[in-house]
């Protein structure tokens, strides 16, 4: 696009010097009906083409400098280039015309780089919340474990401290019984001196003929004077034995606490979905707490119920992302915990296995089961931690006062959502009715 003052230029440059005379003549007079005020002749004398477009843009605009020229070239004969002058005025129209849809799509574009732009800033501001939120959990992670670590040392040190303080002890005693002992021997072995001295007196008052007639004198007292040195040996070693197997098992228990501590920053909060519960097991209102009643309630039969065994799901579903929760399992007789996929059939009753997407373990009449697998649990946990590894693809169960690891099933196929899987297991005999109990979990839990 030309500017207004070329279009002038070429339109003037087209004039001869005589019309060229006239159109500067007619600058001079004022056109009072358009109200064009006319231009000094001091500042017209001498201006050529170029100058007088100056003269004409600066007193009339640009606009006004267009629509007065067309007027005197009209004067002058040059009706030619009037059209010439309007097409082009035309054309400078059309493209300003053109102008605002270019502009509107072009501050669109402006727009949307911006919101390109403002998403970006937000995407690493989120990122900066989630670094610094782990940054904060890395932060607490370590203060617990520090904290940890030096409750376990004290009580390693205490137990090294307590192992020497018995040792100490029965060496001491040891030696204070050797010290009387000794003390014992030592007053014979003086009581015999003192004897063999008086003897000793008495053979020296006898007569000749009273020593020629003694008998023999033998030394067998003092062979059985003997002292054996006391050994420390074995109390040392025996002591120092039960302290490292002692140790070794503050170490463990220290690891495995460690451990369950770190499973529980994967904590979530899990809830009962009521409308996958079979209608015999009762949920408390906060969807924590689920017993099996005595009675089948009527309930919508939908597709996500279980209406063969004694089940419910929790209302969460996982699908990437490593998660921890527990269960209160105390004074109960009957019980499964796990996991299952979101897909199992719910409307039969199928065996409880990985084949059939479920991962579990279980009580039945005090024993504990893994699918097909005698579970050897060392002590009868009344909490039961459930951990479910996505990275490692594996599904682990802990006891989770005593930090025992009691059965961990891996290479599981993670293909699908998970969900939290629970039975309180039926009444028997009245017997069972205590409810499984989904524990709150904190950050700063301790065993």
């Amino acid at each position: 696009m030309t500017s207004t003052r070329e279009d002038l230029w070429h339109i003037l440059e087209c004039l001869t010097a005589e019309q060229f005379k006239n159109f500067q003549w007619f600058l001079k007079e004022e056109d009072v009906k358009n109200k064009f005020p006319a231009i000094a002749q001091a500042r017209l004398e001498g201006a050529d083409r170029q100058d007088t477009i100056d003269l004409m843009v600066q007193k009339y605009r640009p606009s006004g400098a267009v629509q007065i020229t067309m007027k005197i070239l009209g004067k002058i004969n040059r009706n030619d280039l009037v059209q010439d002058l309007s097409n082009k005025s035309n054309e400078d129209h059309k493209i300003s015309a053109a102008l605002p849809c270019e502009d509107e799509t072009r501050r669109a574009k402006l727009r949307e780089m911006k919101a390109r732009i403002d998403l970006m800033i937000k995407d690493r501001q989120m990122k900066i919340c989630e670094v610094r939120r782990t940054a904060e959990l890395s932060r607490k992670s370590a203060e617990r474990q520090t904290s940890d670590s030096m409750r376990a040392f004290e009580a390693l040190v205490a137990s090294v401290q307590s192992s020497l303080d018995k040792l100490i002890g029965e060496i001491d005693e040891k030696q204070k019984m050797t010290q009387k002992q000794a003390g014992g021997l030592i007053q014979q072995l003086e009581k015999e001196i003192y004897e063999l001295n008086k003897s000793s007196e008495e053979v020296e008052q006898l007569t000749k003929d009273q020593r020629d007639s003694l008998p023999s004198f033998t030394n067998e007292m003092l062979t059985e004077a003997r002292f054996p040195q006391p050994s420390y040996k074995e109390t040392v070693i025996s002591t120092v034995t039960q302290l490292k197997e002692k140790l070794s098992k503050d170490m463990e228990m220290f690891l495995a606490v460690t451990e369950l501590n770190r499973l529980r920053q994967f904590a979530v909060d899990v809830t009962l979905d009521p409308d996958t519960a079979h209608p015999n097991l009762i949920l408390s209102e906060d969807g924590k707490q689920v017993h099996c009643g005595d009675i089948k309630q009527t309930l919508p039969d939908n597709q996500d119920r279980f209406d063969q065994v004694i089940n419910v799901v929790g209302k969460q579903s996982f699908s990437s992302e490593s998660f921890y929760y527990e269960v209160q399992v105390k004074e109960k007789i009957s019980w499964d915990l796990g996991v299952a996929k979101e897909s199992i059939n719910r409307k039969e009753s199928i065996k409880v296995s990985p084949e059939n997407g479920f991962w579990t373990i279980c009580l039945r009449a005090g024993k504990y089961k893994a699918s097909r697998v005698h579970l050897s649990v060392g002590s009868q946990p009344r909490k039961v931690g459930v951990f479910v590894d996505y990275e490692n693809r594996s599904v682990s169960f802990y006891n989770a006062e005593s930090a025992e690891l009691i059965h961990c099933y891996t290479d599981c196929s993670f293909k699908e959502k998970l969900r939290p899987f629970f039975s309180p297991g039926t009444l028997r005999d009245g017997q069972n009715s205590t409810p499984l109990i989904i524990c709150p979990l904190y950050h700063n839990y301790q065993i």
